[in-house]
């Protein structure tokens, strides 16, 4: 041990005791408003859905919570246990070329984490989702999305980690810069490549039906300057009754996605106000803002590697007798989680900012009490608790609490 690996220890410490405390007020302050519905909900939502999202809020904090506990353990049996150095030991005796035996390490890294991970993937999906009412999905189609996602790992991210590699030993003290751009062009593929060749493999698509719908759609479109590949329905209900929408791809393969179960359950005046609203991301330039924001991030990640590639404390620290890049590698991913979780207020603080922006740019397109009434129906369909606790919720939360959300369009 040394003083990264107390430094380790202490991150780690602190921010599941934050996160512990901070889930401890959320689950007290909304049990507390529990039986009120708040003031502006009060003809809107009944008491029977707030009580629904409250205990469901509960339940998903507490879940939330749970695998904190485990993925932290995880990790220090990982690093500090000497998972990574007893599976290292493993796969060295077979004197494969380095990238050969880097590339095979790091697969199985994913592989054995993703095992560990699946029984809280099935508890979320076949107890917690179910008990409330969510889940559609099967046990068939679930196992069926498992084995699709690992063979997308394996023909995707197999050549993507040997390429990674192969620059890290091949291209001298700049490699990290090399490896920041690669991350970046395999970003821009896939939010391109996404839409047409990867989701249809989990999801069936429609092109909307309604000529009314699409046609008011396009009108909105058309005003704005935004060109789309389509306008499709989804079949979000064959795996959840939770609703959506979202602009997905890049260029001239933009499309425009709504969840069935959003069309079935919104009037035209609510989903055109909807649509205006993610279409403001696109127009404030919140994409472009938010991919610039996650770039420059990690561009600072790689730089960091690059220095601690090169010293024998990083890997000693972390229980790995036996340097290698991969190995730099893979630490760097497991334990960067703990280090940057403290700036996650900041990029929450961002991000309800843009909600708030894409809502004023709503209103100047549609009626303002449509997207009032699609935001109230989405909370209440999707169980989204009204009243949660303001510091928690500074922490994790995307999106402005329903209340202020609701009182800044009201006000407008």
């Amino acid at each position: 041990m040394n003083t990264f690996t107390y430094a380790l220890i202490i991150a780690l410490i602190s921010g599941v005791f934050l996160q512990w405390r901070l889930s401890v007020r959320h689950i007290r302050h909304i049990k507390a408003n529990r039986d009120t519905v708040p003031e502006n909900f009060a003809d809107k939502i009944p008491l029977d859905a707030h009580h629904k999202a409250a205990d469901y809020t509960c339940a998903k904090t507490r879940t939330r919570l749970a695998e904190l506990l485990v993925s932290s353990i995880l990790l220090l049996i990982w690093t500090l246990g000497g998972g990574l150095d007893f599976l290292d030991s493993l796969v060295r005796p077979y004197q494969l070329s380095g990238l050969l035996t880097g590339t095979i390490f790091i697969l199985a890294v994913i592989f054995i984490s993703s095992m560990l991970d699946l029984p809280l993937s099935l508890y979320r999906t076949f107890r917690l989702e179910q008990r409330f009412g969510f889940n559609k999905m099967s046990f068939k189609l679930f196992v069926t999305d498992l084995l699709k996602n690992a063979l997308l790992m394996l023909i995707i991210g197999t050549p993507l980690i040997m390429l990674v590699l192969w620059f890290m030993d091949n291209s001298g003290v700049w490699w990290w810069l090399y490896v920041w751009l690669i991350w970046l062009a395999f970003n821009l593929i896939m939010v391109w490549a996404y839409p047409a060749f990867i989701a249809p493999l989990f999801n069936k698509f429609r092109p909307l039906d309604n000529t009314e719908l699409a046609s008011r759609i396009a009108a909105l479109l058309d005003r704005n300057g935004f060109t789309s590949n389509g306008i499709l329905v989804m079949d979000g209900s064959t795996r959840s009754t939770h609703g959506n929408a979202y602009f997905t791809g890049l260029g001239a393969n933009k499309r425009i996605v709504f969840f069935d179960t959003l069309v079935d359950e919104l009037s035209f005046d609510e989903i055109e106000a909807v649509l205006a609203h993610e279409l403001g991301h696109f127009k404030c330039g919140h994409i472009k803002k938010r991919l610039a924001i996650l770039g420059a991030t990690f561009l600072g990640g790689f730089a960091i590697l690059g220095v601690l590639l090169g010293v024998p404390w990083f890997y000693s620290g972390l229980g790995v007798s036996e340097p290698s890049t991969y190995m730099a590698l893979i630490l760097f991913v497991l334990v960067a989680p703990a280090f940057t979780f403290f700036l996650q207020p900041l990029f929450s603080s961002l991000s309800r900012k843009h909600e708030f922006e894409a809502d004023d740019f709503a209103t100047a397109q549609v009626q303002t009490g449509s997207l009032i009434n699609a935001l109230v129906k989405l909370y209440k369909e999707n169980a989204n608790t009204l009243t949660p606790d303001p510091m928690y919720s500074a922490f994790h939360d995307s999106h402005p609490p329903a209340p202020i959300r609701i009182a800044h369009l009201s006000a407008r």
